[in-house]
């Protein structure tokens, strides 16, 4: 199956930084206003999800114009639009999923965008929020992260206490050790090489990870 690229309606540092995530067969979908980032990159998704309330009309003129398909769902609804468009993505039985777009502007947004990735549901699929910059996701076991030496990673108990963590490849090493959601310890580690690996024995681990490139980049255009 291929994999599935949501833009969402957040904010994303530097709309070039999503490029690189994009791989030929990709299939690209759009929750509602995240269709302005999408066509920013010239890409088309296949499809739109959402009640459209953020869509602007040359936006929508220019979807219809093409052909994109529009899957509108009423206004006062349950979910927000990006939930429907993780939604779809389970009926359509994808296992690879990438959010651009899920981070920054409204924090409420933001904190629900993570917490839909602690859905029981993906426990075995692999999605991530990565728009370039940042790159955030569950794990309940193990894990690889792809970086480069100085790229910051984060590793934060989610619901309840984290145990048996073991990292490789990180500046400060866990070694069967034990993260606490109200403390503050698995902040701000760095990676050493250009891959990092973190188990758990138990619990739910959120992973970010934060690459060092797009800050010098982001330095050097300023």
């Amino acid at each position: 199956m291929r994999r599935l690229i949501i833009f969402a309606n957040g904010v994303i540092p530097a709309i070039e930084s999503t490029l690189p995530l994009i791989q030929p067969g990709d299939r690209i979908i759009a929750a509602d206003g995240g269709t302005r980032h999408a066509l920013a990159l010239g890409l088309l998704p296949a499809l739109v999800i959402g009640d459209m309330d953020s869509l602007a009309p040359s936006e929508r003129q220019q979807l219809e114009a093409a052909g994109v398909s529009l899957l509108q769902y009423p206004r006062d609804k349950d979910e927000t639009d990006l939930e429907l468009a993780f939604d779809y993505a389970l009926r359509e039985g994808y296992a690879e999923i990438r959010i651009a777009g899920a981070l920054g502007g409204r924090l409420d947004q933001t904190v629900g965008n993570l917490a839909l990735l602690a859905d029981p549901r993906f426990d075995r699929l692999d999605i991530r929020i990565d728009d370039g910059v940042d790159e955030a996701f569950f794990t309940r076991r193990s894990c690889q992260l792809h970086g480069k030496p100085g790229d910051t990673v984060s590793l934060l108990p989610w619901n309840g206490v984290a145990q048996g963590i073991c990292t490789e490849g990180l500046r400060w090493p866990l070694r069967n050790e034990t993260l606490f959601p109200d403390k503050t310890r698995g902040i701000s580690n760095e990676m050493i090489g250009e891959v990092a690996s973190i188990s758990l024995q138990s619990g739910l681990l959120l992973v970010i990870h934060h690459r060092l490139d797009a800050d010098l980049e982001k330095a050097s255009a300023n």
